[in-house]
């Protein structure tokens, strides 16, 4: 396996784990899935998401993490954590043939705040200024994938009004419910019903918005466990709540989803 950075705009960049074709099966590419972690938009968790971009790895994905701007970067922060993502995204197709991908199998997988860009950029990717980013073509999502997902800045986080001001003057702009249409990629969600940080009507403000654009979409919602559960097992069960055996059964459900859609 090759780990590579690659830069983006400074300081975001973007941490890739490359598999190399496998000779004894024949298989010479894979699909892809870029990390987009969480951290209230102040910094991101990398060993978590190292762990995350693993996971999928260990299932057969080139697997990525996205380092993308954090409020102490720029203020106000917001859309630019969307720019990063793009760049991101188009940087991979860009490499698909060098890196052994499946260009039409790019994923997307958001947790927490990581959800809150993803599921923007989900239904803006066509909007002018991301397009100025790269050419429409490199920009597109095949699938999402988002955990205890913020979908927008009204619906219980952020907690204070200081901590909204140093993301956007605009946030009913950045309500991801609001931006759904016909061109999202199809998206698999999942929360905790308990969620005591974001709660769970972010995500059923998503799931309704994608079931009335007719975007498919698989929905999993768990009767319990705290924010920011990431693999929900021991490897990243930063308290002892935080190791949830049900709730683990997201990953296995969203990777068997990936391929019956594709």
């Amino acid at each position: 396996m090759q780990i590579i950075t690659v830069p983006l705009t400074a300081p975001a960049y973007l941490r890739a784990y490359i598999r190399e074709p496998d000779t004894n099966t024949g298989q010479e590419v894979y699909p892809a899935v870029i990390i987009v972690p969480g951290g209230g938009y102040t910094h991101i968790p990398e060993a978590q998401a190292e762990t995350l971009a693993l996971a999928f790895a260990a299932r057969g994905f080139q697997a990525f993490y996205l380092r993308y701007h954090f409020t102490a970067e720029k203020s106000p922060l917001l859309p630019q954590p969307m720019f990063d993502l793009a760049a991101a995204i188009s940087q991979i197709r860009q490499h698909a043939h060098q890196w052994h991908l499946d260009p039409n199998k790019i994923t997307a997988a958001g947790f927490s705040v990581g959800g809150h860009i993803v599921s923007v950029y989900n239904g803006s990717w066509q909007s002018e200024p991301l397009q100025a980013v790269a050419p429409t073509a490199e920009l597109k999502l095949n699938a999402a994938i988002l955990g205890y997902p913020v979908i927008r800045l009204d619906a219980g986080w952020p907690p204070t009004a200081e901590k909204l001001a140093a993301l956007t003057s605009q946030p009913e702009k950045l309500a991801a419910d609001q931006l759904v249409n016909a061109a999202c990629a199809p998206t698999f969600i999942w929360h905790t019903a308990d969620d005591p940080l974001v709660p769970v009507q972010n995500s059923l403000l998503y799931i309704n918005a994608l079931a009335q654009h007719k975007v498919p979409f698989d929905a999993h919602i768990f009767h319990h466990g705290p924010h920011g559960l990431a693999l929900a097992d021991p490897q990243t069960a930063w308290q002892p709540d935080a190791d949830q055996p049900h709730v683990a059964h997201w990953l296995d459900l969203a990777v068997e989803w990936l391929h019956e859609i594709w």
